[in-house]
């Protein structure tokens, strides 16, 4: 039972998607079959690492290759048509987060998916990571009690907008990139239960100064159904001389408890000829070679991506889309993450409390 992947976006995190299905292939789990991206020369050293046949047009990929899935490793407002091209070709869908920047692009995919009976899925991958897995645990067994709020930030190294997307950050913000990780995760918490409100602030001077036109950063305070509040700090403006590319974290309150997970420093820790002192995020990413010398992946990081690959195998064999329901990152997911942080955005604009209203 062959399962046929392709991947749009060859870039930065395009290439975890990539060593992802190779690895899920060397496993006979898949065959990553082709990589569509808009630049040659990204394409041609692609083609080299991975095997891969490469397209610069996904329409033209999804027409010639006949694939059973794609992943969407795109920046964030090109999502919209290549999932519904995707979708439109047959394939089952992994997009990365926000699954779309607006309300409406959300709901043309849920409606896509639903006629095309095709699964969309959402790369919400701190829901796979164990820390916040033990987290949720104690939530639904009752040992936290019954959640009251909580509070997590995220936030980036300057040189992720500065020099790794100049041109796409001034069209996003931290609360795009790196918000929508724990507003979803929250969510996933508590019951995925809606927001009912949210009040929002934002600063821009650093990122400005440097030519580059987006909020350095975001803070929010987002109120749930059932009285569950939760504030959100992020930004991407840390020195580079920090320690790690991101610094994270999330606590919970409960009736009869807390919990606490600083998700960047895990205690390994290094220091390198470029870099005075380092923590890394081993959970998420860590690199071995298996007996033969291939490359081996493991973390969360990864095991979100590769839910693709067992979600289509299940359906494969048999399975039904109302079986998988509620059990990964779905459209409706990625739908209300979309909804609160459009009301972030909104309530910045106009210093006003956001009523997010129903959907």
């Amino acid at each position: 039972m062959a399962i046929r992947i392709g991947v749009v976006g060859g870039g930065i995190f395009g290439e975890m998607h990539l060593q992802t299905f190779s690895q899920c292939q060397r496993g006979g789990r898949c065959e990553l079959v082709s990589l569509a991206d808009l630049n040659e020369n990204l394409l041609a050293k692609r083609r080299e690492q991975y095997g891969v046949k490469t397209y610069r047009d996904y329409r033209e990929m999804f027409a010639r290759e006949h694939l059973d899935g794609v992943s969407v490793v795109t920046p964030d407002p090109t999502h919209l048509p290549i999932v519904l091209a995707a979708l439109e070709a047959g394939c089952h869908v992994l997009v990365e987060k926000p699954m779309d920047v607006t309300v409406e692009g959300c709901r043309e995919m849920i409606a896509a998916a639903r006629k095309a009976e095709r699964l969309l899925e959402v790369d919400f991958h701190k829901r796979y990571d164990p820390y916040h897995m033990a987290l949720r645990e104690s939530i639904e067994t009752g040992k936290l009690g019954k959640p009251l709020y909580g509070y997590a930030w995220m936030e980036d190294r300057v040189e992720v907008p500065r020099d790794w997307w100049p041109n796409w950050a001034c069209k996003s913000s931290p609360a795009w990139f790196l918000g929508a990780h724990f507003v979803d995760l929250f969510r996933w918490l508590i019951g995925r239960k809606k927001g009912r409100r949210v009040y929002a602030t934002g600063v821009k001077n650093k990122l400005k100064s440097l030519g580059v036109d987006t909020f350095d950063c975001v803070q929010a305070k987002i109120d749930f159904e059932d009285d569950v509040s939760f504030a959100l700090d992020t930004s991407w403006v840390l020195p580079s001389g920090f320690e790690a590319i991101v610094n994270q974290g999330i606590r919970v309150i409960g009736t009869e408890g807390i919990l606490e997970v600083d998700s960047q420093d895990r205690g390994a820790e290094g220091c390198f000829k470029d870099r005075t002192h380092e923590t890394l995020n081993l959970g998420f990413k860590l690199y071995s070679r298996d007996k033969l010398g291939n490359p081996r992946y493991s973390g969360y990081g990864f095991e979100s991506i590769a839910d693709l690959v067992e979600n289509i195998a299940f359906l494969k064999c048999g399975g039904r889309l109302t079986d998988l329901q509620g059990k990964y990152p779905d459209g409706q997911d990625g739908l209300e993450t979309t909804r609160i942080l459009c009301g972030i955005h909104q309530s910045i604009a106009t210093g006003k409390l956001v009523e997010l209203g129903t959907d």
